[in-house]
């Protein structure tokens, strides 16, 4: 008997936890956790994004929302008033009011998607070419408008900005980034499925190809001056080089005598390292991890392979790099002047801007100096000196002077500084190899130069040339014979070296030379 009321209380008791259960469970699904908008479309029932939705349920096991279906895309006769949405493609709100208000600003572009027209174009962190990629896009792939963004103008490969602008948008997957609509076909769907993909555009990771395509590729010219230490800083600016363009859609090459832009459609791998731009003549292979060939046909049917380089160094800090090196050659002879005298061959004054003036250098005309030159430019350390004469002299430099164009403009000088002043040596063209020189002409031509110590009379012109009375003023004390003649010139200091030294058979003396 005492069994039996025990086994009773024990019934009672164990439904009576299923009756509450089962009502806690009935109760969950009726409670909402508040209302949200739909990002993206669903399929079925087939309601269109923008619409809010109350939600009921969010599942972090298996990433989705339920969600109450609206009594407007229920289908007749069917009880099933709920649904699954994948969490990315529903936004909670809290509120119905919130909810509605958020509707509202998301309405202009509740209805927008976009397909991509090029293979890798890249969805990006944050609306700016330069930042991090989060999604490379399959051609024809289906994307989300989400809203427009303020971002950095995406420029095409002749430095002109591009038509179009940023979107945040959200992919299939549910990653949300930034891409540029240049790429990008838009057009509105208002519910039920979306065009599927072609089944040839689902392409394997290419490790080797994102790792190209993250690569800055330069010129095969700029891996030169890298490793032989002579960085010619007028090319080096023009940031010749390879871009592949997976922002555009447009390939392009910029080298010293090509600026070519190749249209395509997506890349495509040919191999190993090796991959072809579609609808276009250009392919691409990486020959090493730094160095990438990149071939096309040219307009009389000749293939044509150029080379390009990753570079240790960016470019921008190679050039910083070299302005510093140059800066620095000239302030040297800047500071020890910044004028040089010299019975023969004039005055000249230098400026800390980089400029020159050259006065009384007649017996150098037209021979060195021509002689449309108006005897003032631009000086430019942008010579090297061989290690055979890295001994004898301190560097090299060429003076463009005004009034004259074209190559001739500039005349080339290697140099050397000592106590007195300054000794240059005229470097021809044949002497040059770019932009070292290599060899001293087969007879050279060497000038000294007496630093100028500007007397106390002279201290209210400072140093600038561009102050005329300083020029007028140096010339007139050598007139009253303020400064030495060249003949002192025999008796300074031997341990300074001297023009009787010299081998070259010209020097800075009163006789004129023969050129």
């Amino acid at each position: 008997m005492v069994l039996h009321k025990k086994t009773g209380e024990f019934r009672f008791a164990l439904n009576l936890t299923l009756l509450i259960i089962l009502i806690a469970l009935l109760s969950s699904c009726s409670r909402r956790l508040g209302y949200g908008i739909l990002l993206w479309a669903a399929e079925e029932p087939p309601i269109p994004s923008g619409t809010v939705l109350p939600v009921y349920i969010r599942s972090n096991i298996d990433q989705v929302w339920v969600a109450g279906i609206p009594s407007e895309y229920r289908v007749k006769g069917d009880r099933i008033d709920k649904f699954e949405i994948p969490l990315a493609k529903l936004e909670l709100a809290g509120s119905k009011k919130k909810a509605l208000q958020r509707a509202e600003a998301f309405a202009p572009y509740a209805l927008t998607y976009a397909e991509t027209i090029q293979d890798g174009l890249p969805i990006r962190e944050s609306p700016d070419n330069g930042a991090r990629r989060v999604y490379r896009l399959k051609h024809r792939e289906i994307i989300k408008i989400l809203s427009p963004a303020k971002g950095n103008a995406a420029v095409g490969t002749t430095g002109i900005p591009l038509p179009g602008e940023w979107f945040r948008v959200l992919t299939e997957d549910g990653t949300t980034g930034y891409c540029f609509s240049y790429r990008l076909k838009l057009f509105e769907h208002s519910g039920g499925a979306l065009a599927a993909l072609p089944q040839d555009t689902q392409i394997a990771d290419d490790p080797d190809l994102e790792e190209l395509l993250a690569r800055r590729w330069s010129a095969e010219a700029y891996g030169s001056m890298v490793n032989s230490r002579r960085i010619v800083l007028e090319d080096l600016s023009q940031h010749w080089g390879f871009d592949p363009g997976q922002d555009t859609g447009m390939a392009h090459i910029k080298i010293k005598d090509l600026d070519r832009s190749f249209s395509y459609t997506g890349i495509k791998s040919t191999g190993t390292r090796s991959w072809r731009f579609e609808e276009s003549t250009l392919q691409m292979e990486l020959r090493s991890d730094t160095t990438l060939a990149v071939q096309f046909i040219e307009e009389g049917g000749a293939l044509r392979t150029i080379l390009f380089v990753a570079l240790s160094t960016e470019v921008d800090d190679l050039i910083e790099q070299e302005t510093s090196r140059r800066e620095g050659l000239f302030n040297t002879i800047y500071t020890q002047g910044p004028g040089y005298t010299s019975h023969n061959y004039g005055t000249i004054t230098f400026s800390e801007d980089g400029r020159f003036t050259w006065t009384g250098y007649d017996l150098l005309t037209p021979q060195v100096i021509p002689a449309s030159a108006l005897g003032n430019g631009s000086v430019s350390m942008r010579l090297f000196l061989a290690a055979a004469l890295a001994d004898r002299y301190a560097g090299a430099f060429t003076l463009y002077f005004g009034g004259v164009s074209g190559a001739s403009s500039g005349v080339n000088f290697m140099y050397s500084l000592d106590s007195q002043g300054f000794r240059l040596e005229y470097v021809p063209d044949t002497s040059l190899d770019i932009v070292t020189v290599s060899r001293r002409a087969s007879s050279p031509l060497v000038l000294y130069f007496f630093r100028v110590d500007p007397p106390p009379e002279l201290s209210e012109f400072g140093t600038d040339m561009n102050q005329p009375s300083y020029s007028d003023a140096i010339s007139g004390l050598r007139q009253d014979g303020a400064f030495m003649e060249d003949d002192d010139y025999y008796s300074y200091d031997e341990n300074q070296g001297s023009p009787e030294d010299d081998d070259s058979g010209y020097l800075d003396d009163d006789s004129p030379t023969d050129f």
